[in-house]
């Protein structure tokens, strides 16, 4: 699912700074949009139509309680996080009102904003996948038969279409879902099972690296050992003497 996020705040360092660090630290927002003021937060809600809504209370020209009340009155009011300086109970009380999920008093950390902020993306994602779900059969279905197909099969030439093949979908589609539910496409994932083997054999220590090699799946001994190193931070030999 594409989210998206808008970032309202009349201080420029801290609108750009958090834009910064979450653009740095996740990618899981296809649009991050910024608002200096009230007004132009509310433009970006009703033409974009963001998911998630990092807002400020205090702001020029309509203040971010302001903001929450016009889009709650003609229901795109996004998931919103108020971040504020104001310690009141009215603040706070009226932002909740309004359909905050949380009020998060400043000074704040960083990491803290970012993690509240994907807790509540994954409870949209959550939300659309249910519904999705049902209509598609169950994405997680899906690609728990893909992986157990890669864990009995990953010693071979395997395909990303012919892993398709066997739970019934476009080898396209398939590739979609690697990165959205296992954090990696396909080939990292394959590349992952693989050195996880090769480990193995490599504690085991009676097979020399190149059939090692040849046993998870890799006719290049060279590739596999450049993939062996990006994997585990270090070389096969190096495991090995480790281990």
């Amino acid at each position: 699912m594409a989210v998206k996020l808008l970032i309202a705040d009349d201080e420029d360092m801290t609108r750009s700074g958090m834009e910064k660090y979450i653009r740095l630290h996740t990618d899981r927002f296809s649009k991050i949009y910024t608002a200096k003021n009230g007004q132009e937060a509310l433009e970006i809600i009703f033409t974009n139509r963001p998911d998630v809504m990092l807002l400020d209370i205090q702001m020029p020209l309509k203040s971010g309680l302001d903001v929450m009340r016009e889009a709650k009155a003609v229901d795109v009011l996004p998931q919103t996080i108020i971040l504020s300086g104001f310690k009141e109970f009215k603040y706070a009380q009226q932002a909740l009102h309004y359909g905050a999920q949380d009020y998060m008093l400043k000074p704040i950390r960083s990491t803290d904003i970012l993690k509240r902020i994907l807790d509540i993306v994954d409870e949209i994602e959550g939300r659309q996948e249910d519904v999705h779900d049902e209509a598609e059969g169950g994405h997680w279905n899906i690609i728990n038969r893909a992986k157990a197909y890669i864990e009995d099969f990953y010693m071979e030439e395997l395909t990303l279409q012919r892993i398709a093949d066997e739970v019934g979908i476009s080898a396209g589609y398939l590739s979609t879902l690697f990165p959205k539910y296992l954090g990696c496409g396909y080939i990292d994932y394959l590349n992952q099972i693989r050195i996880r083997r090769a480990c193995g054999y490599l504690k085991q220590n009676y097979l020399k690296t190149y059939q090692i090699a040849h046993a998870v799946g890799y006719q290049d001994e060279k590739y596999f050992s450049r993939v062996f190193k990006k994997v585990m931070g270090m070389s096969a030999r190096e495991y090995k003497k480790n281990h």
